[in-house]
C-alpha cells in the first residue's frame, strides 16, 4: 500500500514537535524528521493501515531514534540512580510535593524542558507520545513495540519522575547558581572537548561549568578515565602472526 503524500505532509508538524522534545536539539530534530520520511517512503509497502498513519510514522521515528542513540557514544547518565530514588520516594506514603510549585514551574517552558531532559529516553518518549501527541496507551505500546501494561507503566514512571524533578528544581537551580550551561548541554559537549574541537567560547563555558557543577566533574572524570583505559588497549608492540601475514600477502599478490 502506498502512502498518501497529503496525509504524510499533514503529519509533519506532529513529527517535528515530537522529535524536537525527544532529541533536545532543533537540528537533530529536523534530521530525524527527514530520515523518518525517507525511511517511510522506502518501506511504504509495510504500512498496512492496521494503525493510523501518524502512529506508524511515530513508530518509524522512534525506532530510528533508538538506533541512533545506541550507535552514539553513551553520554554520562544518572538515569538509574535518579529513577530508583524517585520510585522509592513514590512508594513512601509520607512523600508528597507542593502542587502549586510544580504547576507553576511546569508552566515555564524552559523549566519544563529541563525537567523532561532528566527523564530516561524511553520514559520521555512515552510521556511525549501520550501527553504531547495525544496517542493512546495502546498506540504508545505499538510505537514502543511492547504490551499495553508495559506502556502504561512507562507512562506512569515518566510522569512520576517529571513531577519529582520539577518539585526539586529550585534546589538544583540553587546548587547551579552562577554556573553557566545546563548539565545536559555541558555533557553533550564533552566529546568535542576531549577532541579539542570546541570554539574558544564553548570551551571556556564548559570549563566554568565543570568548575562549579556539583555532579558533572565526576562524570567527566569517569569519561576521561575510561577513554584513556580503552586507548591503552592499543599495543604498540603488536605483532601480526605469520599465518595472517601470509594470507594477506597472498591476497595482495593475487590482485
Amino acid at each position: 500500500m502506498g502512502l498518501d503524500e497529503d496525509a504524510l505532509t499533514a503529519a509533519l508538524p506532529g513529527l517535528l514537535r515530537y522529535a524536537t522534545w525527544l532529541t533536545r536539539d532543533p537540528v537533530d530534530a529536523e534530521d530525524l524528521v527527514q530520515d523518518t520520511v525517507v525511511r517511510a517512503l522506502e518501506h511504504a509497502d509495510t504500512f498496512r493501515a492496521e494503525s493510523s498513519l501518524g502512529t506508524w510514522l511515530h513508530t518509524v521515528m522512534h525506532r530510528r531514534f533508538l538506533d541512533t542513540v545506541r550507535r552514539r557514544v553513551p553520554e554520562p547518565s544518572e538515569d538509574a540512580s535518579l529513577l530508583a530514588g524517585v520510585e522509592a520516594a513514590w512508594r513512601d506514603d509520607a512523600y508528597t510535593v507542593d502542587p502549586d510549585v510544580v504547576l507553576a514551574r511546569a508552566q515555564t517552558r524552559d523549566r519544563l524542558r529541563d525537567a523532561l531532559v532528566h527523564l530516561p529516553v524511553i520514559l520521555r518518549s512515552a510521556v511525549l507520545l501520550h501527553d504531547l501527541e495525544g496517542l493512546t496507551s495502546r498506540e504508545v505500546a505499538e510505537v514502543h513495540g511492547i504490551g499495553v501494561p508495559a506502556a502504561k507503566q512507562r507512562l506512569r514512571r515518566g510522569r512520576a519522575l517529571l513531577v519529582s524533578v520539577l518539585a526539586e528544581d529550585e534546589e538544583r537551580r540553587a546548587a547551579m547558581a552562577g554556573v553557566p550551561m545546563r548539565c545536559w548541554q555541558a555533557r553533550s559537549l564533552v566529546g568535542d572537548y576531549l577532541d579539542d574541537e570546541l570554539a574558544a567560547r564553548e570551551r571556556s563555558l564548559l570549563e566554568r561549568h565543570l568548575a562549579g557543577c556539583p555532579t558533572c566533574p565526576g562524570l567527566y572524570a569517569g569519561i576521561v578515565g575510561v577513554t584513556a583505559a580503552v586507548g591503552r588497549l592499543r599495543d604498540p608492540d603488536s605483532v601480526v602472526p605469520e599465518g595472517l601475514a601470509s594470507r594477506v600477502r597472498t591476497v595482495l599478490t593475487g590482485r
